[in-house]
């Protein structure tokens, strides 16, 4: 799909600025990836600046960009892509975790659930009365998230998204949750379905919840639900690394994604700006981890 796609320099998981480009997004689905199928790069719209590849089998990249000279490459990325092999019932997957996990993750429901008057308000939403229902709760928690306020990463607002998510969600293809604390949204969860595929698009936590690991609850209660469905394969965590995804995921593949940009002078300077961008937070994260200060600094960050 081409859309207008922000450019982002971005210090740990916080974005100081973004340069917007015209991108015409190239993704890989978890069976592609996991078969090591690159996806073909469709013709380029006369007003496309380039393509956002996503979640590309990591060894297809460099015969990618030998194949298109006529494109300037930036932003590269490499990381696992973490997934849930769903083959199992809950009680098996929980089986995976190490006893002193499986503690952890129980003794946080309880925190949250004695939070709350002693049990735990987690509601499933469906069809398309559903989802507006879960947008009207989640839509305004989603601004005061991080992701909302720093990553332009919450819940979708615009019509033409918003409408997609309406198909989907008659079609039965979207699940959404939401845990509540004392009668306020908490924490959502949104997920798409694609075929037999969960697909980990958003979640968000309120701020002020962060103490009662929110997002960690929801997506344990969410998963036991989605497990007795017995309908799906995977829940797929796409692109990108972090904490939550490698605690969840039953496996991984390595991935990466790469912008691909027209040989244009504005083009190749902006990219150049973000590669020197990346080295320099690059180096500034060694020097910090040497030094100690990593922490501090990610509290600055979050602040």
């Amino acid at each position: 799909m081409l859309r207008d796609t922000p450019v982002r320099f971005v210090v740990g998981s916080r974005q100081l600025f973004a340069v917007p480009r015209r991108l015409l997004a190239v993704s890989h689905s978890l069976d592609r990836l996991v078969a090591g199928q690159p996806a073909p790069l469709p013709d380029l719209p006369p007003d496309a600046d380039g393509y956002r590849v996503l979640s590309a089998p990591a060894g297809a990249i460099g015969p990618m960009l030998e194949s298109r000279p006529d494109l300037v490459p930036g932003g590269l990325q490499h990381y696992r892509r973490h997934y849930i092999a769903m083959d199992g019932g809950f009680d098996q997957y929980m089986a995976g975790f190490s006893g002193k996990t499986r503690s952890t993750l129980r003794r946080k429901q309880r925190k949250f659930a004695q939070a709350d008057g002693g049990q735990l308000d987690i509601r499933e939403y469906r069809g398309t009365a559903g989802l507006d229902a879960f947008l009207e709760a989640a839509l305004p928690l989603s601004r005061r998230t991080y992701q909302g306020k720093y990553l332009d990463a919450g819940l979708p607002e615009g019509a033409e998204e918003l409408n997609a998510l309406r198909a989907a969600a008659s079609e039965d293809r979207l699940r959404c949750f939401m845990l509540y604390l004392a009668g306020e949204p908490a924490s959502y969860l949104c997920l798409p379905v694609e075929g037999r595929t969960l697909v980990y698009a958003w979640l968000g936590y309120d701020p002020e919840t962060a103490h009662l690991s929110a997002g960690t609850v929801l997506q344990l209660a969410a998963l036991e639900r989605l497990f007795a469905e017995e309908r799906f394969d995977f829940f797929d965590f796409t692109e990108g690394e972090g904490p939550h995804k490698a605690l969840f995921g039953t496996a991984s593949v390595e991935a990466a994604s790469v912008l691909l940009l027209r040989r244009r002078a504005a083009n190749r300077a902006l990219l150049g700006a973000l590669r020197m961008f990346d080295d320099s937070v690059a180096a500034g994260k060694r020097l910090a981890q040497r030094s100690g200060a990593v922490a501090s600094a990610r509290r600055l960050l979050k602040a």
